[in-house]
């Protein structure tokens, strides 16, 4: 387990992240990282693998291309934590890659067989790293063809970015969207590390080759630079969420929500999404709505 590769993802970086995610990860990640006791830690692969040509163990490539759920309608599933790079597509791996998803969608985009697009989101988001190419990419296949972002059940933070590159958004009743903001983890180990007896000297070559290490509480300057810059990105944020959904959701509106998260009707009341339905409905609507299109 590559422990510095998660840290660097997880620790100290902007995440386009639910709160409550965040934490969960820091109280997993913290102790293995840093060397603590371990209580509660998780796992999770972190693969850089290029994904049209990486193969199982058999030799098989692990890449099948675009599912399609109904004749002519592509499907693009965007599921659990979301990570910069890798080979994590769909449901099994318990996160996705922005550059997995750029590769769905380049494919639904160059293929004529595929007439429309089906936007499958459950996630309460991940890095930002790779979140603004990857909903970009989203953006320009929704101008090509008809896309639509159905939630099963969530699109948070990230989550919501790339849902709100499609053409509508549509979620069930029960279903969250919105955290339009940005967060960042510092694990302060400093009250541990006296506790225990233990002094860490830090010897550093320029003034702020240090910042945010865990091993001493935040300095107030380097707080408030790092706050300034989360709030530039979740000001980029609500700009971008606000061009994708023109005329149902302004940037005004977007930072009004202060990150927060709405459900079903709510979400729609908001300008976050356009209509609430079962999964179910919505495929069958949208496949139906293609066929009278042909």
């Amino acid at each position: 387990m590559n422990y510095p590769e998660i840290a660097s993802r997880m620790f100290n970086t902007p995440l386009m992240l639910q709160p409550a995610k965040a934490d969960t990860i820091a109280r997993a990640f913290a102790p293995r990282v840093l060397g603590l006791p371990e209580e509660n830690a998780g796992q999770m692969g972190l693969i850089g693998e290029k994904i049209r040509t990486d193969v199982n163990d058999w030799g098989e490539k692990t890449y099948r291309g675009v599912d399609r759920p109904m004749d002519g309608i592509g499907l693009i599933e965007i599921e659990g934590s979301l990570v910069n790079k890798g080979r994590w597509i769909g449901k099994s791996c318990g996160m996705t890659s922005y550059e997995g998803i750029g590769i769905l969608a380049d494919d639904c985009r160059a293929d004529d067989s595929i007439r429309a697009v089906v936007i499958e989101v459950d996630s309460f988001g991940g890095e930002v790293t790779g979140a603004f190419d990857c909903a970009e990419k989203l953006f320009e296949l929704s101008q090509v063809k008809p896309t639509i972002a159905v939630l099963t059940d969530h699109a948070c933070s990230a989550g919501y970015l790339l849902a709100s590159a499609a053409r509508q958004i549509v979620l069930p009743s029960t279903g969250l969207c919105g955290s339009i903001g940005v967060v960042s983890v510092h694990v302060d180990v400093s009250g541990w590390l006296k506790k225990e007896g233990l002094n860490v000297t830090i010897l550093k070559a320029g003034a702020h080759k240090a910042d945010l290490n865990p091993y001493e509480a935040i300095p107030e300057d380097v707080l408030a630079r790092e706050l300034s810059e989360l709030e530039e990105l979740r000001v980029e944020f609500a700009e971008t969420v606000a061009r994708y959904r023109a005329g149902r959701l302004s940037k005004d509106q977007a930072l009004a929500t202060e990150a927060g998260v709405y459900r079903g009707a709510k979400a729609v009341s908001a300008g976050l999404a356009d209509a609430v339905a079962r999964p179910s409905q919505v495929l069958a609507a949208f496949g139906a709505e293609l066929g009278r299109a042909a």
